[in-house]
Order: C-alpha cells, then structure tokens, then sequence
C-alpha cells in the first residue's frame, strides 16, 4: 500500500494505536501522511513521542493513553505539553507496564489483566475510572485490574517487512509493537526496506520476525520512514533537527515556518526539505 492507501482508511473519532518508543522507531511517515487528512476527535494510545506531539499540534487528539511522552534526549515532548497545558486533550497516564498490560488483555482478547503496578502511587487517584480486584484465591491480594486496551488501527514501523505482512525489527528492542499489532483491529506497518520473504530470515535469527502476517492490514514501503526518531541500524535519531523542532514548537510563528517548509508536502517533498535544511546547517 501506500501511505495515503492506509490513512485513507482511518476515520475521526477512531482509536488509534501508534508503536515505537519516545523518540525511537515511530512510523513518523505515516503520522504526517496522517495530518495531511482531515482526520481528527482521535484517541491515541501511545508510549509517545513526537508521533503525539504533531497530532496535538494538529489538534487531531481528542483523548491520549500514555505513559510518558518524550523525545528522549529532551524529556517532555513540547507540543504535548503545551496541549496539556491548554487543556486540549484528555489524558489518562498510567505505570509503563500498565500500558503494556492492557495491550496484552486487547490481544487476548480478555477484558483486562490484574496487575500490581499502580498501587499505592497516585495512577489511581488521577485515573479514578480504574478499578480493582481481589484474588479469588488464598492470598486474598488485592490487584489492579488493568483494562483492555482495544483499538480500531495501529501504525507501526520496522526494519524490514515482506509483501505479506510479515515484519521485521533488527535494532536492540522490539518495544511493544507486536502487541500493538495484536490489539488492533486493522494494522498499517511502513518499514525501511521492502523484502522477499525468505530474505527475512537470511542473515537473521527468526526471533527479529516480530510481526505475523495474521495481524497485519497493510505494508508501506517507507525509507527513512521514522524521521526524526531512530530506527537503528538503518539509522540514528537525527538529533540536530529534533532540536529544530523542538525549538520551533516553542514559538508559534517558527513553528508555522517549520510547517510551511516541512509539512505542507508529500513524504518525498519533505525528505528532500530535510536533506535541503541539513545541508543548509553545514555551510
């Protein structure tokens, strides 16, 4: 498919589920095709990054499941905060293996998981909607009983997939997005290179084969795909213009100057800003 084939598919007020981590491994290609729709009243289920940030920038994000929004070697995403601070978006942040807990109640398909992350610190005082269980056993534990977090599409980026979904991650973490891909009804995973399968698995232990055809939608063919994040090794986080960006966001008229140059095109005009602006920066 292409990117436009895949976010075609998604409609406002959608769930929408987003893998990688922070700034690391986002399916950033898919997310400005995304802004390039009139999609919105999303709820967005992410370990974010600048993925949450451009859709909140956008005013796209109507609810968020989180737990941290990061750029990594800048702590706090800056549109995120912003958007919080105006109260534009409604948030339920939870523990880190709450989240991934919930992600694996949506792919088993139960209606939640117990869990003991989140006692005794304030997730649930700010998140009063979460419930608790007591075991039926012995011990009696009281346990959080982390609900399922079921979405209507995921996007995720890889490495490398095959034309029948099967895709590959050969960096140092898997992150969680096989149990994203699992949660979701339909599945949209750009990755850097487009492979046969028996490619896959050539050079490569079979356990880097994190996602299964049977969960996948649609594959995007998309190098570079998750810049600015990293996808490594293919390649680092381009952290010259993560601070571009960041700096930008900070002020509305730079922030729509970054726009206008980066945003306003397709994914090929925008690489090309890109390689234009870094060139830029050397001379």
């Amino acid at each position: 498919m292409t990117a436009e084939q895949a976010v075609g598919r998604l409609h406002s007020g959608m769930t929408i589920g987003i893998g990688g981590w922070g700034s690391r491994r986002k399916p950033m290609s898919l997310v400005r095709a995304l802004l390039r729709t009139d999609t919105t009243d999303l709820k967005v289920i992410s370990y974010g990054g600048p993925d949450v940030g451009l859709l909140a920038a956008a005013g796209r994000i109507r609810a968020l499941v989180t737990a941290f929004v990061t750029l990594d070697t800048i702590p706090l995403e800056p549109h995120f905060r912003s958007a919080r601070e105006r109260g534009l978006l409604a948030l339920e942040e939870w523990d880190e293996a709450m989240l991934m807990w919930g992600l694996t109640a949506a792919a088993h398909r139960l209606p939640f998981l117990p869990l003991r992350a989140g006692l005794g610190s304030d997730v649930m005082r700010v998140n009063p909607q979460l419930r608790t269980v007591t075991s039926p056993y012995e011990d009696g534990e009281e346990l959080v009983a982390v609900p399922a977090l079921r979405m209507d599409a995921a996007l995720v980026h890889v490495n490398r997939a095959d034309r029948a979904g099967n895709g590959q991650y050969l960096g140092p973490d898997p992150y969680f997005d096989d149990l994203f891909c699992e949660a979701a009804d339909d599945v949209y995973v750009s990755c850097e290179q487009l492979v046969e399968s028996t490619e896959l698995t050539k050079d490569h232990a079979p356990q880097t084969l994190l996602l299964k055809r049977h969960s996948v939608t649609g594959v995007i063919e998309a190098p570079r795909g998750a810049h600015f994040t990293s996808c490594a090794p293919d390649h680092e986080r381009d952290e010259e213009f993560q601070q571009a960006y960041a700096t930008a966001a900070a002020d509305p008229a730079a922030w729509a100057e970054f726009s206008r140059r980066f945003l306003s095109g397709d994914e090929r005009e925008y690489q090309r800003a890109v390689q234009a602006w870094h060139e830029e920066q050397r001379r």
